[in-house]
């Protein structure tokens, strides 16, 4: 299973890990995501999701549907 988030499409990154003496060695930073029941109240039911926690917070703050809205019109679908 991809780590990426299912609601924003999120997901690991790449770069290169500093040490003090400057050495570069690559490196992944994994998107924090969890397994989370949503209630969409449109629907009337939950929804299970593996989003990342950034997204959870959007969710609290507008809602699902907007934050569906949002992440679509980012995605550009």
């Amino acid at each position: 299973m991809a780590k990426v988030c299912e609601l924003s499409g999120r997901g690991s990154m790449s770069g290169n890990k500093r040490s003090h003496a400057n050495n570069k060695s690559r490196r992944k930073w994994e998107v924090n995501l969890q397994r989370k029941k949503i209630w969409v109240a449109s629907e009337g039911r939950f929804v299970r999701m593996r989003i990342s926690m950034r997204s959870l917070r959007t969710i609290g703050k507008i809602g699902y549907e907007a934050a569906v809205a949002k992440s679509a019109k980012k995605r550009g679908v």
